[in-house]
């Protein structure tokens, strides 16, 4: 069934008598209480906004933003996705998503009407997330039958969102953090936290290749230094062995390979180096 708003005659007021935080919002003209959330909603609320707000396709995104569809009217949905500019002010317009969540103590009344004024001023697609009974969302669109969208399944919102979004994740803590770090990885360049692993054992592979470079260059050095120590004659102590396996500098391996052509003895190759 659609929504559908209780026929009234025009009310005295119009956005411009409101303020922002003030506890009301407008429907033709009509002041609409707005209570205070309880503490079972809110948390969702948070968790939506956040699953939607970083998909890879969304720029603009708003918790509880006013929208001035008419002079008379005034809405403000839970969570709001497009048409979020960074100005004071009511927002002229209305969002492209807007998410409600319900729980004990709804006036469904009151809701129907404001899914009707927000999807007559435009708002593509409206998902009211239920809370209290079996857990559910349903999926308002203009001039469409209302649909029911359950737990284990996804919600899509094509040209709005670029990625499904579970039901469960509107509402679970553990399911919006997934999304939300999916959304993020995405907006680096990742696909998935399995690319990011896959893309850091590369870096690795990568990093590992080269300090085998280096290391090898090195190896070959220190090899260098022995045989010509070895074939003068010119033997090394503990300590002297022990200097060159450790040496990581190829600076100091050429200077002692240099000196060793012509040093006396082996002490004497490594006592001028540290001069």
């Amino acid at each position: 069934m659609q929504a559908r708003r209780r026929t009234a005659d025009r009310g005295p007021f119009r956005a411009e008598h409101l303020r922002s935080g003030d506890p009301y919002e407008l429907s033709n003209g009509h002041p609409v209480y707005c209570a205070p959330t309880g503490g079972r909603a809110s948390g969702p609320n948070h968790l939506g906004s956040s699953v939607v707000g970083w998909d890879p396709a969304v720029k603009e995104a708003g918790v509880d933003t006013g929208y001035s569809v008419a002079p008379g009217t005034l809405r403000a949905p839970d969570v709001a996705v497009g048409n979020v500019p960074d100005r004071p002010g009511w927002v002229k317009g209305v969002p492209e998503l807007a998410i409600e969540y319900a729980d004990v103590g709804q006036d469904e009344e009151k809701l129907q009407e404001k899914i009707v004024d927000l999807l007559a001023a435009g708002t593509r697609l409206l998902w009211v997330v239920r809370l209290n009974g079996p857990r559910r969302v349903e999926v308002h669109e203009p001039r469409k039958a209302l649909r029911v969208v359950l737990p284990g399944q996804v919600l899509s919102a094509p040209g709005i969102l670029k990625n499904p979004v579970r039901v469960e994740a509107l509402y679970d803590r553990s399911e919006a953090e997934k999304a939300t770090l999916t959304n993020l990885l995405q907006r680096h360049g990742y696909e998935d936290l399995d690319a990011v692993l896959a893309a850091g054992r590369e870096e690795g592979r990568e990093e590992g290749r080269e300090e085998g470079r280096e290391e090898g260059i090195l190896e070959g050095k220190r090899d260098a230094l022995r045989r010509v120590l070895d074939r003068r004659g010119l033997r090394l102590s503990k300590a002297a062995a022990a200097k060159i396996s450790s040496c990581k500098s190829e600076r100091e391996l050429d200077g002692w390979l240099d000196r060793a052509l012509v040093a006396s003895t082996a002490a004497e190759v490594f006592k001028r180096a540290g001069r």
